[in-house]
């Protein structure tokens, strides 16, 4: 699920390191203090990222209820921003090359993604 994006119009990532054992009322209250956003936003999908780079925590909120994912790679990690105390809304693309480990920090040219072969 969270290695695909269609569906959602709003991808947050939400920067800077978070402690992981929060819960969704813990994220939810960040998302809505810390970043002023409306954690309970249609479409929406926030990410999370602790200390630790090889696992992430997104938090979806449906119309029936909440939806805490917990992803852990089992080999490499994630090139997460560190600017604390900020959040950036990311397009599909910037989502798709964060989840196969590509920094969202340089610009990345088309020629520079080499295709993987199974």
């Amino acid at each position: 699920m969270l290695y695909d994006a269609t569906g959602f119009q709003h991808i947050y990532l939400c920067t800077g390191y978070t402690d992981l054992r929060k819960g969704v009322q813990g994220l939810a209250a960040l998302v809505k203090g810390n970043f002023r956003l409306d954690p309970t936003e249609e479409g929406s999908i926030f990410l999370f990222c602790g200390r630790r780079v090889d696992r992430i925590k997104a938090l979806i909120y449906e119309p029936d209820g909440w939806l805490l994912c917990y992803k852990r790679l089992t080999a490499g990690s994630f090139q997460w921003p560190r600017s604390p105390q900020e959040v950036m809304d990311l397009t599909q693309e910037q989502y798709q090359l964060l989840m196969q480990g590509f920094s969202l920090k340089k610009k990345i040219h088309i020629k520079d993604v080499k295709p993987v072969l199974y």
